[in-house]
């Protein structure tokens, strides 16, 4: 069975989690051929290593804090934050604290 996703027009509730955020998963929101909207779920500790996708993302943090490596700089981001990442640019996350974001990604470009 496909996983629903968002369609046009169609209004998605990306509210914090709060007391639902420790057994919260992470959640394709939109996905088009050109544009994914992902709300990534992560527990205390978690990493994700170094890596890179081909469009330009956006990754604003919903709840929680996190600590985001790119270009050579730590970021922490928290609640209200939102970073902007080059396409190709090498990028890893680790979890201070139980956590959600909201990751746009740009699939395609226009010519």
């Amino acid at each position: 069975m496909a996983i629903p996703h968002a369609k046009s027009a169609e209004v998605v509730d990306i509210r914090p989690l709060d007391t639902k955020l420790h057994t919260a998963q992470t959640t394709t929101l939109v996905k088009t051929d050109s544009l994914e909207v992902i709300r990534l779920v992560l527990p205390a500790g978690k990493e994700i290593e170094p890596h890179s996708v081909v469009g330009e993302i956006t990754v604003q943090c919903l709840e929680g804090d996190v600590l985001f490596r790119a270009g050579g700089l730590d970021c922490k981001l928290s609640s209200g934050h939102l970073m902007y990442l080059a396409g190709s640019a090498e990028h890893s996350v680790r979890a201070i604290e139980d956590s959600s974001l909201l990751v746009t990604i740009v699939l395609k470009h226009g010519h």
